[in-house]
């Protein structure tokens, strides 16, 4: 029979497992149907283990999460019109009611020796909550195991960080509540147009903390609407 003291600890291992594995880590691309090796194609984040997330949306983690790791990776060519899609590391996909959005940033150079500062960022996609007046509130973002999207067809040819932000809503209700989960991938864009992406960002910079889709509580009372945050998608 196990003591007390085995069955708190016991109690407690179990808490933290069970924390963590409702976490996740977005480190795998899938470009022509077929998923890339975790973190060849997007740069090592700092939660690589740990699966936190990025509550401080001023902080330099909230762009690409990589203070710690520094990580760099391997581009991958994606031909504009395809469909570029960001798997998650959890097998029951993205545990926490939210939504979802992916930028991208066009480097002036060799995308892998390059941070993304400066007012670069432009959004591509995003997956909004489905409000109905204030009975009820949905994610579809939620339990998915991969977002996908199209690349526009007019996106300048070149290479890009593409970033994933997934931003968990579970805990919203107070500042600092909500929890972004990110990571930054490389693609090399082909057969690119000429278009002019925008509007432009710098990511941190994008947001306070205080926006209505950001400082939310989902439960009570049930929002009538939902506002995402961020700038309009630039579609090309």
């Amino acid at each position: 029979m196990l003591s007390l003291r085995s069955s708190v600890s016991a109690a407690i291992i179990f808490a933290l497992l069970s924390r963590v594995s409702a976490h996740y880590t977005f480190p795998d691309l899938i470009v022509n149907g077929a998923k890339t090796a975790d973190w060849v194609n997007v740069r090592m984040t700092d939660n690589h283990y740990t699966n936190g997330p990025v509550t401080d949306v001023t902080s330099a983690a909230f762009r690409c999460y990589t203070e710690e790791t520094q990580a760099t990776a391997q581009t991958i060519q994606v031909a504009a019109g395809s469909d570029l899609g960001i798997a998650v590391s959890d097998a029951q996909g993205i545990y926490h009611p939210g939504v979802v959005n992916i930028y991208m940033a066009k480097a002036p150079g060799d995308v892998t020796s390059w941070d993304g500062s400066g007012d670069v960022w432009f959004k591509v996609h995003e997956v909004t909550a489905v409000t109905d007046g204030g009975t009820s509130i949905t994610f579809p973002a939620q339990n998915v195991p991969s977002v996908s999207f199209t690349i526009p067809e007019n996106l300048p040819s070149g290479q890009y960080l593409v970033r994933m932000e997934a931003i968990a809503l579970h805990a919203a209700s107070t500042f600092g509540g909500a929890q972004f989960y990110i990571s930054c991938g490389q693609v090399e864009v082909t057969g690119g147009g000429s278009g002019t992406p925008g509007p432009l960002v710098s990511i941190p910079g994008v947001y306070t903390g205080n926006e209505p889709g950001i400082l939310l509580n989902i439960y009570y009372p049930v929002p009538a609407t939902y506002t995402q945050p961020g700038p309009a998608v630039w579609s090309g």
